[in-house]
């Protein structure tokens, strides 16, 4: 095969709210946030349904996109997110070597649907299984503090 292809597509909610964050010198937004996957399985030992999320690192590097992450999209909305998965690594403030892997939404590259735009975020129905409010973030949600931009 002559080519690859990195591409990454998701369904999902966020877990909070969005950060937004100008780069030094360039003045250019870029959001971040982390969204929700859930598959639903049966327990095989109790044979009830349960929900398993998986999380998601995302990072807006296309402006335009990040000032409607800033404007509309809050804990809970629900989007379509199209990128390419990327690694990256740095040193943390104790020396250790670390990584992360995101979902990225290139400048000229990706896509972001809101596809609950008008639904009020104080809304939401907590029985309701796509709120990941209630959802506990990844183990290492402390780890995306160190993550330089």
């Amino acid at each position: 095969m002559a080519g690859s292809l990195n591409k990454v597509t998701l369904i999902g909610n966020l877990g909070k709210d969005p950060e937004v964050r100008i780069i030094p010198g360039s003045e250019t937004k870029v959001a971040s946030f982390t969204v929700a996957t859930t598959e639903t399985r049966k327990n095989k030992t109790t044979g009830e349904r349960e929900d398993h999320p998986e999380w998601h690192r995302i990072v807006i590097f296309n402006e335009k996109l990040a000032e409607l992450v800033e404007k509309y999209v809050r804990k809970g909305s629900k989007l379509y997110i199209e990128g390419q998965l990327q690694t990256r690594s740095w040193i943390d403030k104790s020396g250790n070597e670390r990584y992360v892997t995101e979902v990225v939404i290139g400048k000229y590259r990706g896509d972001l649907i809101l596809l609950d735009p008008r639904r009020e975020v104080s809304a939401l129905n907590s029985s309701n299984k796509s709120d990941t409010s209630d959802m506990p973030l990844p183990d290492d949600k402390d780890d995306f503090d160190d993550v330089p931009f």
